[in-house]
């Protein structure tokens, strides 16, 4: 099983470790820092060995990461790992706000069906099922997510399974809800926020979620 460091230190850029297994392309490493696609979060980049990780994906509790066929990698090979740290920053903040408004959006508009999520660096999407716009709650969402953000609030993230690697964040008085992604440590950092809105097809809206700072 891979160690998972970014869960344990999700800010940390390096680190060595070793590989542990060599399936063509693909390695394993002994730790890792570099997240794979999961929860609709995307894959961090960054290098393996110095050599760049060209997808990332996971198996059962371990990560393989493609190095594409001309590595020279062997197990036991010692590794340095590198993380594109500007591209997990913003994931990370975007993963968390998208986070917040979709909890207000089930807690103030809801009950209603989440149809799919994505996590990119430049922006976050969440789709509802929605009939009309939903553009008019938009005022509401931003207000209610800009009072979460500004108090800076500290995000608990931990394991509810640890056997399973079962994870949840939390954000005492607001919610607790489970997640395997990487996130701030705190509200704050996640910045001022725009909403737009999609129309994805008859009774379907998209709220994208995008940070409008640095």
């Amino acid at each position: 099983m891979t160690r998972k460091l970014f869960w344990d230190d999700p800010y940390r850029q390096t680190l060595d470790t070793r590989v542990t297994r060599v399936v063509g392309a693909e390695v394993m490493v002994e730790g890792t820092i570099l997240y794979a696609f999961s929860g609709g979060q995307e894959s961090d980049h960054g290098t393996i060995g110095g050599r760049p990780v060209l997808g990332a994906r996971k198996d059962g509790l371990t990560i393989l990461y493609d190095l594409g066929p001309d590595h020279g990698l062997s197990p036991g090979d010692p590794v340095g790992l590198v993380l594109d740290w500007s591209r997990r920053y913003r994931l990370m903040r975007l993963h968390f706000a998208a986070e917040i408004i979709l909890e207000l959006v089930m807690r103030d508009f809801g009950p209603l069906e989440k149809t799919g999520a994505h996590i990119a660096a430049d922006k976050a999407r969440i789709d509802f099922t929605w009939e009309g716009s939903i553009a008019p709650i938009f005022p509401s969402l931003l207000e209610s997510s800009g009072a979460v953000i500004a108090r800076d609030l500290p995000i608990v993230t931990a394991f509810s399974d640890e056997a399973s690697q079962r994870r949840y964040w939390e954000i005492e008085g607001f919610a607790r809800v489970p997640c395997g992604g990487t996130h701030p440590r705190r509200t704050g950092e996640i910045g001022p926020l725009a909403l737009k809105r999609k129309n994805i097809g008859k009774g379907r809206e998209r709220i994208e979620v995008l940070l409008t700072a640095d």
